[in-house]
């Protein structure tokens, strides 16, 4: 002892001691002077230090001619050196030119820190002590080597290792083995042996990012339909680059924003993102930051707003900020700890360690987090995760909270400076008269609105005692001032739909919401529903797919299927017709976005009526099990177009009753929309289509199937999933197939071909 490293102080005694596994010449050296030698197993020596400087012991055991040796280094600390930090400098890594980086830590309180790392051999040297400025300790590292790429550390009061709370990168010794190097190539190495814990990292001279999209529109709240989505399952690769390939599928879709699950560094590779460490860093389990760049400048050309998740109500506690204060005794922040409180005030939820909304170092940090990811990452907006918990008011966050809203306006404030046309999206579930507020303060910042409850039992065909109102998914129904309610039916928290529907949906005779197809269908009329409520809408990933799997399947956080081959189901892609084509109608006519509601959905029959100028919408759904009869009082007579089947209607008595079967929706408008064929016409790329095609499509009296490999089965099912043809055991690689009989409309032809299922749309004229 010591190992490894000691800093110690001026006439401080520091006992050394170094042993052989058999007798030996021993000896031992400082700075490569003999201090003492003997003959024995065992050497051992109490240095006292009287100038401050950097020292190497070394002891060496010398038998047979054969010496080995082993050192140890020891940093004699002089008086801390205090100057004033360089001008335009901030805490965290400032690069100053090819060869020059200036690095600030805000550690009020600490008495001592050194950077650590590849220049310095991760030894805490005398160069390399950082002076100290009021609270901040800083230090400018010279002659570097442009465009080399340096790990270092911060070195706390002898006993705290941290990476840089500011840093762009980050290496983990844990978890950057399983990171693929197509998915980061020629990630630089953890330095092993040499440090622990997590490491930051700076690079001179890096070419900056070109951005290739500048100018994009950026949606009203009220026309907003956001796509969240977990990078991690969305696609197989589960990377930033991977997305780019589904990108023609949301613009086929129709959504104008998607909502990244946080993507800033986390504990582990794959987890949904809210036990984040690093506030700066895109987490490199999905990929470079020129790779999440490349992603998002793509979505602008294309139209798409980027939302950003981010998790500033808690930090995990391998966070830098978390760790340079921490009571170990209790396994809790300390309590001079300044971004965090001790315990968390909230009574009924808490992770990790809470942030304190209410200390000026952490109102610091967060304007630092959302300035950089607007300016850096060219992001649009955040989705704030559980905003409920920005109080250090004791409770469990329901009630309305005047120093929450404070808080929350001051955030909202220095997000507008930076970006006045940002969007600022809570999740915060607290009282009605507390998310009025925000959603009126200025541009208005957005609240969640979780219809999942009262939608999933609408679909699932359970309405009684008022169980699937989902009136409170409209803004105008919660009286907000603006349209400032991101309502939704999935999200990543709650219970797929379709989930419900195949595994506890009703059934009687002859009807089961059970069904697939049933099932599949009734969600479609969920949708329609959902997309004629006022003001901006989310989905969750795949809930246009039906995806089915329990969001407890393979553990709540944990990895999910990803099934891009639903979309080789007639029934799902009707379905995703049907989200597409609602989607579109909202982008198309104001009505279904900011026209007057007047709803009722309290019970099984419900009604939505949107009037907009001389535009009027008339929405009608059975959601029972047993065919029902809805008064749809039209708000005048005359021709109404109705939208799905595209047939017309002679209302000559607005009361009359309309006859619908279970799970049947209809929407009528007093005037002609686009078809919805023409809506839904897809330029998608359906997976596993085994190249084959379809033509011609539109058709008019035949179509032909060709394939490369043989079709086992030929079908053809209508739009509402009804089997219409029907051949098998035909082994040919082209088919043809008279349509003399066939109603115009929207068809699917569906193959088979070695077990191997797939799917395209025609259009029969």
């Amino acid at each position: 002892e010591p190992e490894g490293t000691e800093v110690a102080a001026k006439n401080q005694d520091i006992p050394f001691s170094a042993s052989a596994s058999g007798e030996a010449e021993l000896k031992l050296y400082s700075n490569n002077n003999e201090i003492k030698t003997l003959t024995g197993t065992e050497i051992t020596h109490t240095f006292t230090f009287t100038e401050s400087g950097d020292y190497w012991l070394k002891a060496t055991a010398t038998t047979n001619d054969t010496t080995i040796a082993d050192s140890v280094f020891v940093h004699i600390k002089s008086e801390q050196v205090e100057a004033a930090l360089p001008q335009n400098v901030e805490a965290g890594i400032n690069i100053i030119d090819s060869q020059t980086v200036t690095l600030v830590l805000y550690a009020p309180g600490k008495e001592s820190v050194f950077v650590i790392g590849d220049f310095n051999d991760w030894l805490p040297k005398s160069d390399s002590r950082m002076k100290k400025d009021g609270d901040n300790y800083w230090v400018t590292l010279e002659n570097l080597t442009p465009g080399e790429e340096y790990a270092f550390q911060y070195f706390v009061d002898e006993n705290i290792r941290i990476a840089d709370p500011y840093a762009e990168k980050i290496l983990d010794p844990w978890d950057d083995r399983y990171i693929s190097n197509d998915v980061y190539p020629n990630l630089k190495a953890y330095p092993e042996g040499k440090t622990n814990w997590r490491v930051s990292t700076f690079q001179t001279g890096q070419t900056p990012y070109s951005w290739q999209t500048t100018s994009y529109t950026i949606p009203l709240k009220e026309d907003l339909v956001i796509y969240e989505l977990l990078i991690r399952d969305f696609t197989e690769k589960g990377t930033y680059k991977a997305i780019l390939e589904k990108l023609d599928y949301l613009e086929d879709l129709g959504v104008n924003a998607i909502e990244l699950m946080p993507f800033n560094e986390f504990e582990g590779n794959s987890s949904w993102g809210y036990n984040p460490d690093f506030y700066f860093a895109p987490d490199k389990a999905y990929g470079t930051k020129k790779d999440i760049k490349g992603l998002i400048d793509e979505c602008h050309k294309r139209g798409f707003i980027i939302i950003q998740d981010m998790v500033l109500n808690h930090a995990y506690n391998s966070c830098p900020l978390v760790k340079l204060y921490w009571d170990s005794a209790n396994n809790r922040p300390a309590a001079d700890n300044p971004w965090f409180n001790q315990t968390s005030p909230n009574t009924a939820f808490s992770w990790g360690s809470d942030f304190n909304h209410e200390s000026q170092a952490t109102k610091d940090f967060v304007d630092r987090v959302t300035k950089f990811w607007m300016e850096e990452y060219k992001v649009d907006g955040f989705r704030f995760d559980f905003t409920k918990g920005f109080t250090n008011t004791p409770g469990d966050g329901s009630g309305y909270d005047a120093s929450r809203i404070s808080i929350l306006k001051r955030m909202a404030d220095k997000v507008w400076e930076v970006n006045p046309e940002a969007f600022v999206i809570l999740e915060h579930f607290t009282a009605n008269q507390e998310e009025k507020e925000l959603v009126a303060y200025k541009k208005g910042m957005l609240v969640w609105g979780n219809a999942n409850y009262n939608f999933c039992e609408a679909s699932m065909g359970y309405n009684e005692s008022g169980k699937s109102d989902f009136s409170w998914a409209s803004y105008q129904t919660r009286g907000f001032t603006q349209p400032g309610l991101v309502a939704y039916m999935e999200s990543h928290d709650e219970e797929r739909m379709m989930y419900k529907n195949i595994t506890f949906g009703r059934s009687v005779s002859g009807y089961n919401v059970k069904d697939l197809a049933t099932a599949l269908h009734r969600s479609g009329q969920a949708a329609t529903f959902f997309f004629s409520l006022t003001g901006p809408k989310m989905i969750w990933q795949f809930g246009e797919l039906g995806y089915d799997y329990s969001i407890d399947y393979n553990g709540r956080t944990g990895k999910k299927p990803v099934r891009w081959d639903y979309m080789g189901n007639p029934y799902r892609e009707k379905l995703f017709d049907v989200y597409s084509a609602m989607i579109k109608l909202r982008q198309k006519f104001g009505v279904f976005t900011s026209g007057v509601e007047t709803l009722n959905v309290n019970g099984a029959l419900k009604t939505i009526h949107l009037a907009k100028n001389d535009t009027n919408i008339v929405v009608l759904g059975n959601f029972d099990v047993t065919t029902a009869s809805v008064i749809p009082n039209f708000p005048h007579t005359g021709v109404w177009y109705e939208f799905f089947s595209e047939q017309t209607l002679n209302v000559t008595s607005v009361s009359t009753p309309v006859s619908l079967q279970p799970g049947e929706y209809r929407l009528y408008s007093n005037k002609p929309l686009p078809s919805y064929t023409e809506l839904v016409t897809s330029s998608v790329v359906i997976p596993n289509t085994n190249e084959w095609g379809v033509y011609p499509n539109p058709a008019l009296q035949q179509i032909t199937a060709s394939s490369r490999n043989p079709i086992d089965r030929i079908s053809i099912f209508s739009i509402y999933g009804n089997a219409v043809f029907s051949q098998k055991n035909l082994h040919k690689n082209q088919v043809t197939i008279e349509l003399n009989n066939y109603p115009a409309g929207i068809y699917f032809v569906q193959i088979i071909q070695g077990g191997s299922r797939s799917s395209k749309k025609i259009i029969v004229k």
